[in-house]
């Protein structure tokens, strides 16, 4: 015997189309650390990715975007930089290197780090109408 189920699902946003925010912004929604990059914070973001397999970060190019992952190593950066992730948010209390700030500060990029999950992130970054990618 099959049973269909029909659910009545409904799924409401804050806003009522995606836009763009200053990285200012997005970093008061997230409450994130600045570790580099505070000359840059006016800049626009209209775009977020979440990926810990740079393999993946690798696939996307495009502009205004922020790169949300739990990597917290030279990789990072150097996989931001080729994709033209001009902010990258690191997750759950990891910490940036030295390394990583000096490389992302010579790239002009911003570099913030977040106590919550990539879920949490991602979840409150699209609501306030951050486009994802895919």
């Amino acid at each position: 015997m099959i049973i269909f189920v029909s659910c009545n699902f409904s799924f409401r946003r804050n806003f009522t189309k995606f836009n763009s925010m200053k990285v200012k912004d997005l970093i008061g929604l997230l409450n994130a650390k600045i570790i580099c990059g505070q000359p840059h914070l006016d800049r626009e973001v209209e775009f977020a990715f979440a990926s810990d397999l740079m393999s993946d970060v690798l696939t996307v190019e495009m502009p205004n975007i922020v790169l949300l992952t739990g990597n917290a190593n030279i990789q990072t950066i150097r996989t931001a930089e080729m994709s033209e992730a001009l902010t990258i948010i690191i997750f759950r209390n990891k910490k940036a290197t030295p390394d990583m700030a000096k490389i992302a500060n010579e790239n002009e990029m911003v570099l913030l780090e977040f106590s919550g999950s990539m879920f949490r992130a991602s979840g409150i970054l699209y609501n306030a109408g951050i486009k994802p990618v895919y």
